[in-house]
């Protein structure tokens, strides 16, 4: 466990994680009529000249925001913007730490999406793509959509996105060892927020159909009116096992997916799915099941989004990597596509798969390398 008292500490003792350096230093005039004027009035009249030399002569060809109003904190929920901020630089940190990739925090007071899209937009010329974090579903669904069709910038919201491609690249690994087709599971998704939705459209890319959507008022149907349009549309685009509630549907089902809240998965209904089920877990930060409990049901592979067990489903496995391949790549969406080949590169990485490694760790060799060249490799197809 991590003392909170150290942890205070250190983020006190630095004024956070972060800080900004210069790639030379100034000592002599010359130094500063190159960094400063007159040298960048050169680089300006270019630019004006050739807005794509923009990207070569300024950080904005490297310079990722990690942009949060801090409505859907993992685990905390609604703390606000302000609160916010220690996720997202310490995501800017892992970017720099794991990937080379420079990246700042951002906190956008808590606004309309109208305004959030906007004042990202107008900004955008300071970047080399967006990444979104911890805002709220339905909001976020609108959010990503818009500025991706708007801005010729790569667009990537990590509680979407990044939970996504692990929880597939989990999901091939784990249907090996269960000796099971990816594509002929049967999936009970709990949690049918941004994770939850983004995960889904994965999965149907990936060739999975037979997948029922379950959230807090039960199962998610077509015209439903308790939930929003971005979950109920899913429901037209699966095959759903019949029933109301969890409890309802678990009967038979190969895989639970949990994206939802703690200690909602019983070992009796583990027991009632299907031979050698596949329990993912990932509410933090306490499970839907422990995975002990899980285990004594019945499960043969179990995933949680903590490190205390093994198989811990952890976006940095994906986001470092992906966008250093974005950078290096120049590709500016991140398809679906795109996404399944970033999973199977995950999944390959895993040289012998096993009931207790179906992820790499996020210190293994080679995981943003592997992330990078699947980028790279669809670049180079696409």
């Amino acid at each position: 466990m991590v003392d909170m008292n150290d942890v205070q500490k250190l983020h006190e003792e630095h004024t956070g994680v972060l800080e900004v350096q210069g790639t030379f230093d100034i000592k002599t005039p010359s130094d500063l009529g190159k960094a400063y004027t007159p040298g960048v009035a050169g680089l300006s009249k270019d630019i004006e000249a050739h807005p794509e030399d923009k990207a070569k002569y300024t950080m904005s060809g490297k310079l990722i925001p990690v942009i949060t109003d801090g409505t859907a904190v993992l685990g905390l929920g609604n703390v606000g913007p302000g609160a916010g901020l220690p996720i997202v630089e310490g995501k800017a940190l892992i970017y720099k730490s794991f990937a080379g990739v420079d990246a700042i925090p951002m906190a956008l007071n808590q606004v309309s999406v109208d305004d959030i899209v906007k004042t990202i937009e107008t900004m955008a010329p300071s970047f080399a793509g967006i990444h979104l974090e911890d805002i709220a579903a339905p909001q976020c669904f609108e959010i990503e959509r818009r500025l991706s069709e708007d801005l010729d910038l790569p667009v990537y919201h990590d509680d979407q996105t990044g939970t996504a491609i692990v929880v597939l690249a989990g999901l091939i690994n784990a249907a090996k060892v269960v000796g099971k087709k990816l594509e002929d599971l049967k999936v009970v998704m709990n949690g049918v927020g941004a994770g939850g939705v983004a995960t889904t459209n994965l999965l149907i890319a990936a060739g999975i159909k037979h997948i029922t959507l379950v959230d807090i008022n039960g199962v998610v149907r077509a015209g439903d009116k308790s939930y929003n349009h971005f979950q109920t549309e899913l429901a037209d685009q699966v095959v759903q096992a019949d029933g109301q509630t969890l409890d309802d549907v678990i009967d038979g089902q190969d895989a639970f997916i949990g994206l939802s809240d703690a200690n909602v998965l019983s070992k009796d209904q583990v027991k009632r799915m299907a031979d050698s089920p596949i329990v993912f877990a990932l509410a933090n930060p306490v499970p839907e099941i422990s995975p002990d409990d899980a285990h004594e049901a019945g499960a043969v592979v179990t995933a949680t989004g903590s490190s205390q067990w093994p198989n811990q489903v952890n976006n940095i496995l994906a986001f470092p990597g992906l966008f250093k391949g974005l950078l290096q790549s120049g590709l500016k969406h991140v398809d679906m596509d795109l996404q399944v080949n970033v999973a199977q590169g995950l999944a390959g990485l895993v040289d012998n798969v096993a009931a207790d490694k179906i992820v790499p760790s996020v210190f293994d060799d080679g995981v943003v390398d592997a992330v990078t060249k699947a980028v790279l490799d669809y670049a180079k197809k696409a």
